[in-house]
């Protein structure tokens, strides 16, 4: 089993039943799935790049990634309705929980000037959304043998009713929020 879905059965389950006053074990949310998506739109000029964006989440995720199309034409960036744009993975159960666990302990705190992910970025549903810019913060990707770099967005959809439980699952799992009124850096 792995390391934060042990972590979830243990304590996590019960820290959010208890700060949500939920009797119904059926109610606490959970972590449903994560996706993680790679939209390369310069693989309309050359396939190779959407091969070697395949092949990084494909290596990161441990899972195969399925390819995405488009769903429209639009000319102005020579785009064809069906061509291949892009890839996506999405993750249940132990492999989902492993990907968790090196995206909050490796990859995120490998990131330049790192201040913690954003606590506004769910829909309103529960589920939340990040991006990021390379690829290279994964310890699966070798910085020196890649020639592309892809960012990528992992969607961590959940069954919370509300984004504060959402907010306090993903915070007990271990993920970064930067504190409010903390700035971001920038001008």
């Amino acid at each position: 089993m792995a390391r934060l879905q042990e972590l979830y059965k243990n304590e996590i389950k019960q820290a959010v039943a208890a700060k949500f006053s939920l009797d119904n074990p059926m109610a606490i949310p959970k972590i449903d799935k994560i996706v993680v998506n790679m939209g390369v739109g310069r693989a309309t000029q050359d396939k190779t790049i959407l091969e070697s964006a395949a092949e990084s989440l494909g290596r990161i995720t441990g899972q195969r990634p399925a390819l995405t199309k488009a769903k429209t034409s639009v000319s102005g960036f020579k785009l064809r309705e069906g061509n291949d744009i892009g890839c996506k993975v999405t993750l249940r159960g132990a492999r989902m929980y492993e990907f968790l666990d090196r995206l909050v302990s490796i990859a995120l705190p490998r990131i330049r000037d790192f201040r913690g992910i954003n606590p506004n970025s769910f829909d309103g549903h529960g589920n939340y959304s990040l991006g990021l810019a390379e690829q290279v913060v994964f310890p699966e990707i070798d910085a020196d043998r890649i020639q592309h770099t892809h960012g990528m967005d992992v969607t961590i959809v959940t069954t919370a009713k509300t984004d504060d439980q959402a907010r306090e699952l993903l915070r007990l799992f271990g993920l970064p929020f930067r504190q409010p009124g903390a700035r971001t850096g920038g001008k």
